[in-house]
């Protein structure tokens, strides 16, 4: 019998504090009418931008006995959807957990690192093994420096040309994923887009977004949710991207008037009820 409500085994951290990873991922998707059943693969007290010294426990050895489980059950998913993984073995596991499931729609968000750098937790056997992970993806959502990363190329702070960024988005594609997004792209004709591939339709697409002038963490975690859960309940691929960026953009600028500390995260909670109306978007244009 079909699910009446689409299930997605969301492998992401946990962090306690600092709005990130499952905190926001499990209220947004739920907010969307998807379930999601959390597997974390890391419990941290904080996330790890500047919260102080982090309180951190490792469950890989969690995974393969969680999914047992759920296979015995015979349950099904609608998505496997992974973000961060604290060490090699834990992409492994997941390249498992889609294989298992391979009528799943398989998202990953490849969190690697950010503003040129990789985090100090990505040792080069786990970028070999992210790299191998993405190409059994259908779906992946890098960040300007990920993508990078991913194509094993220097990190270069300039704006990006149209032209530029089709042809890193169709390489992108070539390591195996149907679906390539990259987010916070500064563009050289001006301004700020995420930017997409669908390699099988072989169109190139763009969301412009307004640049608020400081950053948050979880947003790539919020974002690459929303658009795995519009593209669930059945979005057209460019819709899903911009539903996903007009909700950042929302939760960034609602958080940035009040001008909390940007360590807490975006306050998700404002802005939940967004999600709820299905508005019809036109946002999107091609790239």
């Amino acid at each position: 019998m079909e699910q009446p409500i689409p299930r997605i085994a969301a492998i992401h951290s946990l962090a306690g504090f600092g709005r990130s990873s499952l905190a926001v991922i499990i209220p947004t998707l739920s907010a969307m009418g998807i379930q999601v059943c959390p597997i974390p693969t890391t419990v941290l007290s904080t996330h790890t931008g500047g919260l102080g010294e982090v309180e951190m426990r490792d469950l890989t050895n969690y995974i393969h006995p969680c999914v047992e489980h759920y296979k015995r059950l015979g349950l099904e998913f609608s998505c496997i959807y992974s973000g961060f993984l604290s060490n090699p073995s834990q992409a492994k596991e997941v390249s498992e957990f889609i294989q298992a499931y391979p009528g799943a729609l398989a998202v990953v968000d490849p969190v690697m690192g950010d503003h040129g750098k990789p985090y100090r937790t990505y040792t080069a056997e786990l970028m070999e093994q992210m790299r191998g992970l993405v190409g059994s993806a259908d779906l992946i959502t890098p960040n300007p420096t990920e993508a990078y990363l991913l194509l094993r190329r220097s990190y270069t702070p300039e704006p990006l040309t149209r032209q530029s960024l089709r042809s890193m988005l169709a390489q992108l594609g070539e390591l195996g994923p149907k679906y390539v997004v990259i987010t916070g792209v500064e563009l050289a004709s001006g301004g700020c887009a995420n930017v997409g591939y669908a390699k099988e339709q072989n169109n190139f697409w763009m969301v412009p977004y307004d640049y608020v002038p400081t950053s948050y963490p979880g947003t790539g975690d919020i974002f690459a949710s929303v658009l795995t859960g519009s593209m669930l309940r059945g979005d057209s691929f460019p819709i899903a991207m911009d539903r996903a960026t007009q909700f950042v953009e929302l939760a960034i600028k609602t958080t940035f008037s009040y001008g909390t500390d940007t360590r807490y995260g975006v306050m998700l909670e404002r802005c939940l009820a967004w999600l709820t109306q299905n508005e019809v978007l036109k946002n999107y244009q091609l790239l």
